[in-house]
């Protein structure tokens, strides 16, 4: 089978066919840096971060460009709320994203555009639209005008023109021809940044960011343009707009990863019930974090609550318990050593994760039910297997990402707990239980959980610790 994908501008599952052989080309909306991220922001990172790793591994040259919108109204009301510059608030919060993506491993992006570094580019693609008749200047404005591409406008969010409301995207709308028409390039007001065009100084509009540094990176015509559900309408729907009219075919797949929600609300910055990342971080490991947000299928909806990322965490674990008894026996894992078919199916089919980490929990029965006979051959296969789809998803315990954490402290804190178990043996070869257990209840109680194992005790630290 071969990779296939659902594409919201067709509503259906389309074979993945490239614009070049061999290469893939995606572009993912990223930060609109005016706070910084939740975990419904991040999630849109770690959905477009399997597909790029599955990609990769399919034997694709990927070319993945995640934007930051530097400039924008609400970095704007920000800033003036807080009295500092727009460039400090989108400065620190860019650094809080990178952070986040970061922590809970996503790979970095190829190239990552700012959108205040491509104003050029805006300015072309504006006089370009001019030319054919599709955008107007107006007021020291300049509008994209949605009449002039009315056969096709709509066909993203499935909407008719006649039945959308106004733009309502500048304080101003008596300078538009229409009230559906969008801004491409706001005018200069007072206290805001500018820079020069030929229609007088201002600023660009959100939708016009990304087109310019999509196409500067990809090319006029590429393979995916990625981000959140609720970007369908109006910012994708705008960007196909006004790159299509300015004669770019764009994006040839449309993907978009399902919301976050609290209740039965859409997480969001508004609603005040935003979860940051620093804090998820807090109640469990950047690790289960990802499993947390990598399992649900990336268009589905997730509804947070503790308990559930209490059981992601948990079954992170289970696999990372086989992955760590499998790798004391097993010390050289084949990294080439083939996918399980199933697995590959599964993501191949739309980047099916539920059913790729049901795979991958199958594997690991297995491979407990293989350590408890002694079969070190079956432990090899199943570890190479486990270890190779973890890869792909990026949740191998065993990776330098997630191994990193205390990682200098290893050997000496092994050598105490090594002092600790000779004393536990000793008491217990004396028949000392009672001392046996309470040496076993301190060492639980300093985060570090003793497992007795047919060669041996074993330890490791406690997630809870």
């Amino acid at each position: 089978m071969s990779l296939h994908l659902y594409d919201t501008t067709t509503r259906a599952i389309r074979e993945f066919v490239p614009v070049e052989a061999g290469r893939a080309s995606i572009y993912l909306c990223g930060a609109t840096v005016q706070a910084p991220p939740h975990i419904g922001h991040i999630r849109s990172g770690v959905n477009f971060d399997v597909l790029r790793r599955w990609m990769a591994r399919s034997g694709y040259d990927v070319t993945f460009c995640r934007n930051v919108t530097d400039i924008d109204d609400k970095i704007i009301r920000v800033a003036a709320a807080e009295g500092v510059p727009w460039f400090v608030v989108a400065e620190r919060n860019q650094r809080a994203f990178t952070w986040a993506y970061d922590t809970l491993g996503c790979l970095p992006p190829t190239v990552e555009p700012r959108a205040t570094g491509h104003v050029p580019e805006m300015i072309v693609l504006m006089e370009r639209l001019i030319e054919r008749g599709h955008a107007y200047a107006s007021g020291g404005d300049v509008y994209f005008n949605v009449r002039s591409y009315e056969e096709d406008y709509g066909k993203l969010s499935n909407q008719r023109l006649e039945n959308m409301r106004p733009a309502a995207d500048t304080e101003d709308e008596t300078c538009k021809g229409d009230l559906r028409d969008f801004a491409l390039w706001k005018g200069e007001k007072p206290g805001e940044p500018t820079w020069p065009t030929p229609w007088g100084p201002g600023r660009p509009g959100w939708h016009l960011e990304c087109s310019a540094m999509a196409t500067k990176y990809l090319g006029p015509t590429f393979d995916i343009h990625g981000g959140g559900i609720d970007l369908i309408f109006p910012h994708h729907e705008n960007e196909i707009a006004q790159s299509q009219a300015a004669g770019d075919g764009f994006a040839r797949y449309w993907m978009h990863n399902g919301m976050l929600k609290i209740g039965a609300e859409k997480m969001s910055k508004s609603l005040g019930n935003s979860l940051l990342i620093p804090e998820m971080v807090q109640k469990v490991r950047p690790v289960e974090l990802r499993y947390y947000l990598a399992a649900p299928h990336y268009r589905s909806s997730i509804e947070y609550s503790e308990e559930a990322l209490r059981e992601a965490a948990a079954a992170y674990q289970r696999i990372e318990g086989f992955v760590t008894r499998a790798a004391e026996v097993i010390h050289d894992v084949d990294a080439d050593a083939p996918l399980p078919q199933a697995f590959a199916d599964a993501l191949d089919d739309d980047l099916g994760t539920p059913q790729a980490l049901a795979v991958v929990h199958e594997v690991v029965r297995e491979g407990n039910v293989a350590l408890a006979k002694g079969d070190k051959e079956a432990v090899a296969r199943l570890l190479a297997e486990t270890q190779n789809m973890l890869d792909v998803l990026g949740l191998d315990p065993r990776s330098p990402q997630w191994r990193t954490a205390g990682s200098d402290l290893k050997p000496v804190v092994d050598a105490l707990v090594a002092v600790a178990l000779e004393q536990r043996k000793a008491a217990r070869a004396r028949k000392d239980y009672p001392a046996a257990d309470a040496i076993r209840d301190q060492l639980a109680a300093a985060g570090i959980t003793v497992e007795d194992t047919p060669h041996g005790p074993r330890w490791e630290l406690s997630h809870q610790a």
